[in-house]
């Protein structure tokens, strides 16, 4: 019975060990509601939220306005950020179809291109912003994913990292304005 114990317990840890591999947002596939950009993005939207450190201590604190619309299939967000400490901020993104739940995101701070994919009521977006620090500036990766909790409501966290260290995060909610 002794050598029967450890034997059990290994089996039973097994299903929660496998089940350890990264998130992808096709995990998310068949939640509802269903996440379409072209509809939750398309309006005027507001946002809130908090910027933490490595620690996880809330450092800033921000709301912003959102322009969002799309033309000719382009999407464009237009983002006016306010800070806790009165410092404006403004980020305009670019989102274009790359067909299959796929997006590519562009924006003056960003590094290249975000990938962006899409799934059920999940949105991934992995892209490098550039931030002012000291005299120059820092590129950080951002992992963003948001969820749609309800047709006018979405969730957004972000983890920021440095050469794979994780450095901060972002947690937002992103609310549709009603007419």
């Amino acid at each position: 019975m002794r050598s029967f114990f450890p034997f059990f317990f290994l089996l039973a840890l097994l299903p929660g060990l496998s089940g350890c591999g990264a998130v992808t947002v096709d995990d998310y596939t068949d939640n509802q509601p269903t996440l379409v950009p072209e509809t939750f993005f398309n309006g005027q939207l507001t946002a809130h939220g908090v910027i933490k450190d490595r620690s996880g201590k809330v450092i800033r604190y921000f709301n912003a306005d959102i322009k969002a619309y799309w033309k000719d299939g382009i999407g464009t967000l237009e983002e006016d950020f306010l800070f806790d400490d009165g410092e404006p901020d403004r980020r305009v993104w670019t989102l274009t179809p790359a067909g299959d739940g796929r997006y590519i995101g562009t924006a003056g701070d960003v590094v290249g291109e975000g990938k962006i994919t899409v799934a059920g009521n999940s949105m991934f977006l992995d892209y490098v912003l550039q931030i002012p620090w000291n005299d120059g500036t820092l590129d950080l990766r951002i992992d963003d994913r948001m969820y749609l909790v309800n047709p006018t409501t979405l969730i957004n966290e972000s983890i920021m990292s440095k050469f794979g260290v994780r450095v901060g995060e972002i947690l937002l909610v992103i609310s549709k304005v009603q007419d």
